[in-house]
Order: C-alpha cells, then sequence, then structure tokens
C-alpha cells in the first residue's frame, strides 16, 4: 500500500473513538422523590416476605385456585406472545446494527456471451462482435467508525431492546393483576349471588305470609302488591349478578387463553372476614428500580440520546475501505488462471456538502425525540408515584369503610326484624317492612362490594410498586419462556 493510503488509514484509525452521542445521565423526574409516602399514614407495612418466590406475587394471598389461573396466564396468552415476538424483532435489531461494525464480505460470479453492435461509436474496429466474459470476484467493505455513527446505532439498538424487555415485563405484571382483580370481583359476584338468591326466598315467604294475612282480613291488597314488587326486583338483581358473573368469567379465560364456551369456575363466595394481604411499600426512591414500566421509558430516553449521536455524524465525511479480488476473462479455458488475477484496495472518503438542509431537520428531530422521551419518562414517573398512594389511600379508608358498613348491616338487620315482629302484630303497615328490608340488602351488598375493592385495591398496589420487584431483563426473560 502506498504512503498517501496509510497514512489515510493511521488518520482514520486515530478518530475511530469520537462520538457526538452527548453524554448520558438519566434524566431527574420533574420532582425529588418523597422521603415517604405520605397515604401510607399509620397504615401497617409488613415485613418483606423473604421466603416467597419474588415473582409470583400472587401466592401471598393464599388462593390456590388464584394461583393455578395465574400460572396459564404467560404461556398461553396472545398479548403476552406478541410481546414476546416484539422482543425477538428488537433483539434482532440489535444484532443487525451491531454487523455494522464488522466488515462486509460478498463473492459473485458470472459467466456472459453477447453480441456488440458493430455500428457502435465504443466498438473498436476489428473486434469480434460476439463475445463472453467470465468474472469470478470477491468484494470487501469496511467503514471506519470515525464519528461512532455505528456505535452510537448498536447503543440506540441495544437500549431499544431493553426497553422492549420491560415493557413485556410491564404487559405480564398488568395481565396477572388484571387477572387477579377479576379473580375477586367473580368470588365477590358468587357473595352477591348467595346473599340475592336467599333475599329472593325470603322475600317469597313475605309474600306467602302477606297474602295470608290479606285473605284472613288482615293486610291490605296494596301490601300484597308491595310484596310483589319487592320480590320481583330481587328476582332481577339476582338474574343481573348471574350475568355480570358470567361476562367476567369469560374475561378470565380470555387472559388464560381459554376459550370462554368450554371455560367454567365453580362459585366459590368472598369471605367478608379476610383481610387483604399487607405488603411491604418501601421508599419512594425505590420505586424507580421496581417497575419495569420506568424502566422502559428510561431506557427509551438512553436511545434517543444514542440518536442524537448518529444524526449529527451525517454533518462529517463518512470513510470507508473497499478491496476487491478475483478473475476475469473472456474464455473459460484461462479463466481461473494467474493472468486472469485482478484485485484492488484502497480507503474512500463522502462527505455531503449540500442537501437542503436535510440533515440540519434530523438532527433537530431527534433532538425533540429525545425531549419528548424525556417528558414521557417524567410523567410515567409520576403516575407511578400517584398510583402508590392511590392505593395506599384505598386501602387505608376502606379498611375505616368496612367496619362502618359492618355496623351498618347490623344496624339494618334488627331494624328488619323489629317492623316484622310490629307487621306481624298489625301495628304497621308492609310498607315499613319492605323499606327496611330493601335497607338491609343495599347495606349487605354495599358490605361484600367494600370487600371486592379492598381486595382488588390490594393487587393494584402490588402493581402500582412494580410486582415482585426483579430486573426488567430478567422479568422478561422468565415471561418468554
Amino acid at each position: 500500500m502506498n504512503g498517501p493510503a496509510s497514512a489515510t488509514l493511521l488518520l482514520v484509525g486515530a478518530l475511530a473513538a469520537c462520538s457526538f452521542a452527548p453524554r448520558y445521565q438519566a434524566p431527574p423526574s420533574s420532582a425529588p422523590p418523597p422521603s415517604a409516602y405520605k397515604e401510607a399514614g399509620d397504615w401497617k407495612i409488613a415485613e418483606p416476605m423473604d421466603a416467597e418466590p419474588r415473582g409470583d406475587w400472587w401466592t401471598v394471598f393464599q388462593d390456590p385456585q388464584l394461583n393455578e389461573l395465574e400460572g396459564k396466564v404467560g404461556a398461553a396468552n396472545q398479548n403476552i406472545k406478541a410481546a414476546v415476538a416484539r422482543l425477538q424483532q428488537a433483539r434482532a435489531e440489535t444484532r443487525i446494527q451491531r454487523a455494522g461494525l464488522f466488515p462486509t464480505l460478498t463473492v459473485g460470479s458470472s459467466a456472459t456471451r453477447g453480441r456488440a453492435s458493430v455500428n457502435s461509436p465504443r466498438f473498436p474496429p476489428g473486434a469480434r462482435a460476439v463475445g463472453g466474459n467470465f468474472d469470478l470476484e470477491a468484494d470487501l467493505s469496511y467503514e471506519f467508525d470515525v464519528w461512532g455513527r455505528v456505535r452510537n446505532s448498536v447503543n440506540s439498538a441495544k437500549a431499544s431492546q431493553t426497553a422492549s424487555a420491560a415493557d413485556l415485563a410491564t404487559l405480564d405484571l398488568s395481565l396477572h393483576a388484571e387477572l387477579a382483580t377479576d379473580y375477586f370481583t367473580l368470588r365477590g359476584q358468587d357473595a352477591q349471588q348467595v346473599l340475592l338468591d336467599r333475599t329472593v326466598e325470603d322475600y317469597a315467604k313475605s309474600l306467602g305470609l302477606t297474602q295470608r294475612l290479606y285473605n284472613g282480613g288482615g293486610a291490605a291488597v296494596a301490601d300484597v302488591e308491595q310484596a310483589k314488587a319487592q320480590l320481583a326486583t330481587a328476582r332481577t338483581q339476582a338474574a343481573d349478578i348471574r350475568l355480570q358473573r358470567a361476562q367476567m368469567e369469560h374475561a378470565i379465560a380470555v387472559l388464560i387463553g381459554e376459550n370462554p364456551s368450554g371455560f367454567h369456575l365453580a362459585a366459590n363466595p368472598l369471605s367478608l372476614d379476610a383481610s387483604p394481604p399487607a405488603f411491604d411499600a418501601g421508599l419512594p426512591s425505590a420505586l424507580l428500580e421496581r417497575r419495569p414500566d420506568v424502566a422502559a421509558a428510561e431506557r427509551r430516553v438512553a436511545a434517543a440520546n444514542f440518536n442524537i449521536g448518529v444524526a449529527r455524524a451525517a454533518y462529517f465525511p463518512q470513510f470507508s475501505l473497499a478491496a476487491a479480488f478475483g478473475y476475469d476473462s473472456v474464455h473459460s479455458s484461462n479463466w481461473l488462471t494467474a493472468p486472469s488475477r485482478l484485485w484492488s484496495v484502497g480507503p474512500s472518503g463522502v462527505l455531503t456538502v449540500f442537501d437542503a438542509g436535510r440533515h440540519r431537520a434530523q438532527s433537530d428531530q431527534a433532538r425533540a425525540i429525545f425531549d419528548e422521551q424525556v417528558a414521557d419518562y417524567r410523567n410515567i414517573v409520576l403516575t407511578a408515584y400517584q398510583e402508590v398512594e392511590d392505593n395506599l389511600a384505598a386501602l387505608r379508608q376502606l379498611q375505616e369503610e368496612s367496619v362502618s358498613q359492618a355496623a351498618a348491616v347490623t344496624a339494618t338487620g334488627k331494624a328488619l326484624q323489629q317492623s316484622q315482629y310490629r307487621y306481624q302484630a298489625g301495628l304497621v303497615t308492609y310498607l315499613e317492612v319492605a323499606t327496611n328490608e330493601t335497607t338491609n340488602l343495599q347495606a349487605q351488598l354495599s358490605n361484600v362490594n367494600i370487600q371486592i375493592r379492598r381486595m382488588s385495591a390490594s393487587v393494584l398496589l402490588v402493581k402500582a410498586l412494580g410486582g415482585g420487584w426483579q430486573n426488567a431483563e430478567h422479568a422478561a426473560n422468565q415471561a418468554a419462556l
């Protein structure tokens, strides 16, 4: 290789460590994390359950049926499979970009025969019009990554890959949490169904009693009609709960990847005495390390940062090395002989002098994408804190509501009992009984609904805290298995 070519290669090699990507540092949240969660209040935080599997957070509810259903989510859910495919695409993109760090070698061969126009101005006088050409050539090309364009592309792809892994972990966490909330809602509907079915039986007995009193002259016809209306209303409520329960069962079937037509869960009423398990909410600052959606947003900021370096590198010349070696001949008999050999090697450089502002626009676009990702990241962090505070507040307030509502159930039950005695003694009309029966029923239904909300808030708190607190990439890999 001659002197100028060697000097060019040495210069290019010396510049190969350059990079125009800004020095990356994870963006701070728009507000510093608080020292403690505001809504934790006097809520007793449990000690970390080190003996529990860190990924299977739902096992703390100690419900075998829930554990069985949760175990089917990752294996059969179609949304999980789609997210796994997106992660595989991101991994392939990283490999594609990494290939730019290495030379590209191609080999080609051709054998052609043709006739040239003798009337062409380029046809040599006396040459043969008909001839052939046999070619075997290997071409090597390599871009010197002087300004870090390729390296920044690789780093951006790696960051996007990690973000896709965190997206998969986020989806996995969301689906498991959705299944748990649906499951506890269904069990609550089973409890409401038991309550309404018993109420229908009681109302039917009340109607019979009222009918007998009417036949004996001890009640008015309005009392009979009131009892009939009350019984019909209770039957309507019972039928509506059955409808809601069927639809919730169908939703669970889809989450675990089964056909709703062949899926059924036996009735299992939710206990009103059970308390949701307590979880260690930890420090607010640790939330940023727990939640996979926060990790995904931060990695997208990093990817956008590296893309700024890619855009800036376009302002500078692109250096490359090209080499070729092979055989070329017009006769097949001496095609692969020494005289038919050919080779060439040498560096080249290309600089865009005028592009009507394209590179500047691309650089501005990269910077704007970076600013967008930073804003998205900060919004996701704020939302994460909000979700934790919301569910801490819900658990505390719903605990208080459950106590007061239980007292309401007791009080309305006593009032109903007294009104029934008074009615049977002929002291009041059936309207008083009907009013107290309706009040007591609504109090009991509200009591069940509060228990459903308590269990759901417990699940949503786990989700808000990031589930099993695993590394996002590890959690994604586990979900992909």
